[in-house]
C-alpha cells in the first residue's frame, strides 16, 4: 500500500469532516440532489470527452494510487552487471537461464532474450523505446482524464448552484421551499469543490509521479540490455546505469 496516499486521504477528509462536525453535523451535508448533479454530471461530461474505453481504463488504473511498487534500482544495477560478467565470462547465450527465474519483470525478460537471440543493439532500443514511449502515453492518459474530472466538477458543482439559486427565485412566496433549493445550491459548489481538489487533482498528479518512477525502471533496463548485446564491460555497465540514479543512490556502491 502507498502509505502517503492513505495518510494523505485521511487527514484531508479527517480535517474536513472534523470542521464539518464541529459546526453542526454531518447530515447536514447530505443532500442526493447535489450528488446527483456532481457526480453524474462529472462522469457523463467525462464520458462525452473520451471513449467510453478509455474511461474505464482509467477508472481501473486508478487502484495504482493506493498501491506503491517498489524497485530497488541498486539491486537492478547489480544485477546487470553479473549478467555482463556471466556474458563476458561464458558468452550471452548463458543468460538464457538466468531469463526463466525473472517472474516478476517482463520487459526486463523481453529485452534480455532479445539480447539473447542476438539483435543488434539498435534494434533493441528501437523496440524498447517504443514499448516505453506507448507505456507512457497510456499513462498520461489516465492522468489526464482525471484532470479533466477534475475542471469538470466545479463546473458541475456551479451548475447546480444556479438551478438551486432559480429554484429559490421561483418559490420565494414559499419560505418552506426556500432551505432546501438553497442547499443544492450551495452544496454543488461544495461537492464539486472537494471531488477535484481531494481526490480527482491528487489522483492525477500520483499517477503522473507513478509514470515517471516506471519510466525510469524501464529506462534503465533498455540500457542495461543496449550495454549487453553491445558486450560492454561490466564496469562501464555499471557506470551507465548509475547515471540514471540521484547521488545517494549511487554512494557506495560495489565497483566491478
Amino acid at each position: 500500500m502507498d502509505i502517503a496516499t492513505l495518510v494523505g486521504m485521511f487527514s484531508a477528509f479527517g480535517l474536513v469532516l472534523s470542521a464539518i462536525m464541529m459546526g453542526g453535523g454531518i447530515e447536514l451535508f447530505i443532500n442526493i440532489p447535489s450528488l446527483m448533479i456532481v457526480a453524474g454530471g462529472t462522469l457523463g461530461a467525462t464520458m462525452i470527452n473520451y471513449p467510453i474505453k478509455d474511461v474505464i481504463g482509467a477508472i481501473s488504473v486508478a487502484k495504482n494510487v493506493f498501491f506503491n511498487k517498489k524497485t530497488a534500482y541498486d539491486k537492478l544495477t547489480a544485477d546487470f552487471v553479473s549478467y555482463g560478467n556471466k556474458a563476458r565470462r561464458e558468452g550471452i547465450l548463458a543468460l538464457e537461464n538466468d531469463i526463466g527465474n525473472i517472474v516478476d519483470n517482463d520487459f526486463l525478460k523481453k529485452g534480455l532474450q532479445m539480447a539473447v537471440d542476438g539483435l543488434e543493439p539498435e534494434a533493441i532500443e528501437t523496440i524498447m523505446t517504443t514499448e516505453t514511449e506507448f507505456l507512457k502515453n497510456r499513462h498520461n492518459l489516465g492522468a489526464e482524464i482525471f484532470s479533466t474530472m477534475a475542471a469538470f466538477a466545479p463546473a458541475l458543482g456551479m451548475i447546480g448552484t444556479l438551478i438551486g439559486l432559480v429554484q429559490m427565485l421561483q418559490s420565494m412566496d414559499d419560505p418552506s421551499s426556500i432551505g432546501p433549493s438553497m442547499a443544492v445550491a450551495l452544496l454543488t459548489t461544495f461537492y464539486g469543490s472537494v471531488l477535484a481538489n481531494l481526490v480527482f487533482m491528487p489522483m492525477s498528479g500520483k499517477l503522473k509521479a507513478k509514470s515517471k518512477l516506471e519510466t525510469l525502471e524501464r529506462e534503465i533496463v533498455a540500457e542495461g540490455v543496449m550495454c549487453l548485446a553491445s558486450g560492454d564491460n561490466p564496469r562501464i555497465v555499471e557506470q551507465k546505469l548509475m547515471s540514471f540514479l540521484p547521488p545517494k543512490l549511487r554512494v557506495g556502491k560495489k565497483k566491478v
